[in-house]
């Protein structure tokens, strides 16, 4: 069967690369194969690494793979380049730190995120905890693996920007419990939430019986309306942007370029205090002080490195397109010129795992760099096959007067 063809810029036709989906996401006890090795996430427990685990996490990554981690969308961290025969001791490693599952299948069901500005008073976490506890039993309802929960029970929501599907949310002394995609939801006791948020889970899990291929819950929505039970409260607005670095009550919110910290450093962190991971790829540390002025902590909201997205790319990613570019470099060397409330995503294939909404996107492919002003790594583009400084030249001004706002 012939390969489809795409019209590069410079008018020669090349195949589209094949990608593969493989839907769902690695885990420690599941890891997923790339081409520098195993990938390996970590889930902690309502989002929170101790002192303790911070530092022992880092001291395995130096130990049994690549020295970088990687924080995910999804608030986990990921260890890359961990070789087969060093997969059993970092496994063993992360048992003694407590940041194992009882199985596979439990850990992929513990897909819950965590508001990270709770403090002492605040039940998020113990809510956040028997939530993940439910979905590690035997009888927890066995959800797509990308089907997830936000625990965003503070003050005020700042997890709306999240990928999740079940949300909870505070409504005053109670929890507004609604599924991602509806207007409405169901206001129960904080002591109830958790199985509230299972019951909707199941819900969807019912209609899914009916239409297998639906994988989350504003999908589901689009094809069946919610029982009255879960319509009754109105779900408020809510700001779904990022909220400001630097100290809050809970401590104070660190940046971090592309996500990624390196091993030393987040044992430097540890060794201050715990760290609650976020969805915006950075980091809380829980104790005040002067932050150190390392170039990878990332203080204020201002820095354009927190306006663009990339993958590592090939040929640590086996997905990734056989190219000279590499995604994260490039994404850093063009962040000067991206301006505030702009964002740009460089991904080494058309999957987008690093930024999969819309934005102004690169595309590495054998033939040069795709090029969407206002789309995923999935859309189609509006110039094929550009060098590095061709999209330079593109860029100034970013974008230009013709190209798509976002």
């Amino acid at each position: 069967m012939a390969e489809p063809m795409l019209l590069h810029a410079n008018g020669a036709c090349a195949p589209v690369r094949a990608v593969q989906v493989k839907g769902w996401c690695p885990g420690a006890l599941r890891p997923m194969a790339a081409g520098d090795g195993l990938l390996v996430r970590v889930r902690p427990r309502a989002g929170r690494l101790s002192g303790e685990q911070a530092q022992g996490l880092a001291a395995l990554a130096l130990r049994h793979a690549r020295p970088e981690l990687e924080l995910t969308n999804r608030a986990n961290l990921q260890l890359r380049g961990v070789q087969a025969a060093q997969y059993p001791a970092l496994l063993e490693g992360l048992r003694s730190l407590g940041l194992l599952d009882a199985s596979a299948e439990a850990e992929a069901r513990r897909n819950v995120q965590v508001q990270p500005f709770w403090t002492d008073a605040d039940p998020t976490p113990a809510l956040a905890r028997e939530l993940s506890d439910l979905l590690a039993r035997d009888d927890a309802p066995s959800l797509p693996a990308k089907f997830g929960f936000a625990v965003d029970t503070g003050p005020h929501p700042c997890l709306r920007g999240a990928l999740a599907d079940v949300r909870l949310e505070r409504h005053g002394d109670a929890v507004l419990v609604w599924a991602q995609g509806a207007q409405h939801g169901r206001v129960v006791a904080f002591a109830d939430a958790a199985a509230a948020a299972l019951a909707l889970a199941r819900w969807f899990l019912d209609f899914g019986a009916v239409d297998p291929g639906c994988t989350r819950m504003a999908d589901a929505l689009r094809r069946q309306t919610l029982p009255t039970a879960w319509t009754t409260v109105p779900v408020p607005p809510a700001n779904d942007q990022a909220p400001a670095l630097g100290p809050h009550a809970a401590g104070q919110l660190l940046g971090l370029p592309l996500g990624l910290v390196h091993a030393r450093t987040l044992a430097a962190l540890g060794q201050r205090g715990g760290l609650r991971l976020t969805p915006w790829r950075c980091l809380l540390l829980e104790t005040g002080g002067p932050v150190p002025a390392w170039p990878e902590l990332i203080t204020a909201s201002d820095d354009a490195r927190l306006r663009v997205a990339a993958c590592t790319g090939a040929p640590a990613c086996e997905q990734a397109a056989r190219s000279d570019v590499a995604p994260r470099a490039l994404a850093l060397a063009l962040a000067p010129l991206v301006p505030a409330g702009q964002r740009l995503h460089v991904s080494g294939c058309a999957k987008g795992c690093a930024h999969p909404r819309a934005a102004t996107t690169l595309v590495a492919t054998e033939q040069g760099l795709d090029l969407i002003w206002n789309g995923t790594a999935a859309s189609r583009p509006d110039h094929r096959g550009l060098n590095p400084e061709t999209v330079t030249r593109l860029f100034q001004p970013f974008p230009p007067s013709h190209a798509a706002q976002f």
